[in-house]
């Protein structure tokens, strides 16, 4: 009996863990449907305000906006690495951290001195536990990004490009393709590149003038750059804890089914024992 008894454990703890995958699952079902909803609204409003920026064009904006500059060579960057606060969303925040490694190992064989910021407990773990030196980290941004939380990430890099502390700065996101597909991209969002087709804005009227202009929109652009990548991961991570979850519900229900036939099997056979032996000293009786 100490062998069914071990498999009716075994059991009980599976049909728990069940219980625990399967709640976790609807409950990132949940958070998926609004984190879509966030990330589709934000969506449109990034990408005029980028192809907006692009297109404008004039040789004596940079003079008057620090931001535009484009440096003739890069011996500074920062790299800014998006991930998540929890686990249990299979290879999503492998990925991210694989992602940075990768473009810091890249800017560091070029000969560009980088700096680390990271958003995030599992990224922050990853590079603390490594050694890597972090410039700057934060923890406090939860399944609910907002326009602020932007702000405070990307206020001190635009600060130090604005001084020409930093040439370059990189956001490590992932990309929602779908809820399957989150795939970790890297974006240069400084310094801004216009538009292979841009046409100087001296060629057009604009109002207000030019610079008041640009000077509105970039604020907006590097945050709404920081704000995209901060709701693509919210839904890149429900996405990715839903399908590890309901992979693990799965798992756990073959488990059990394996187990209850190993149970059967274990009690059939300890049933059959105890008919043996009691045919077995009837026929000693006789």
């Amino acid at each position: 009996m100490a062998g069914a008894s071990e498999v009716k454990r075994r059991i009980k703890s599976v049909r728990n863990t069940r219980k625990i995958t399967r709640t976790m699952e609807l409950v990132a079902t949940s958070k998926l449907k609004r984190a879509m909803d966030r990330m589709l609204a934000a969506r449109p409003y990034s990408d005029a305000l980028n192809e907006l920026l692009r297109g404008l064009h004039a040789p004596g904006l940079a003079r008057d906006h620090p931001l535009l500059r484009r440096p003739a060579e890069t011996k500074r960057a920062a790299v800014l690495l998006l991930t998540a606060n929890r686990g249990f969303c299979g290879a999503f925040n492998a990925n991210l951290i694989k992602e940075a490694r990768l473009r810091l190992e890249e800017l560091e064989a070029a000969g560009v001195e980088t700096e680390l910021h990271i958003s995030g407990k599992k990224g922050l773990g990853f590079f603390r536990f490594r050694g890597t030196p972090v410039a700057s980290s934060t923890t406090g941004i939860g399944d609910n990004p907002t326009p602020a939380d932007a702000d405070g990430l990307v206020d001190p890099l635009r600060a130090g490009f604005e001084a020409g502390d930093l040439d370059a700065v990189y956001l490590v996101s992932s990309e929602f393709r779908s809820a399957m597909s989150t795939p970790a991209v890297t974006t240069r969002i400084l310094p801004v590149e216009p538009s292979p087709g841009a046409r100087s804005v001296d060629a057009f009227i604009v109002s207000p003038p030019p610079p008041e202009l640009v000077g509105r929109i970039l604020p907006r652009y590097l945050r709404n750059a920081v704000y995209r990548g901060l709701v693509e991961n919210a839904a890149g991570e429900q996405g990715a804890r839903r399908a590890a979850m309901k992979s693990a519900t799965d798992n756990a229900g073959d488990i059990l089914e394996n187990l209850t036939r190993s149970y059967n099997r274990a009690r059939q056979a300890q049933i059959t024992q105890e008919i043996a032996e009691i045919v077995g000293g009837a026929a000693a009786l006789e």
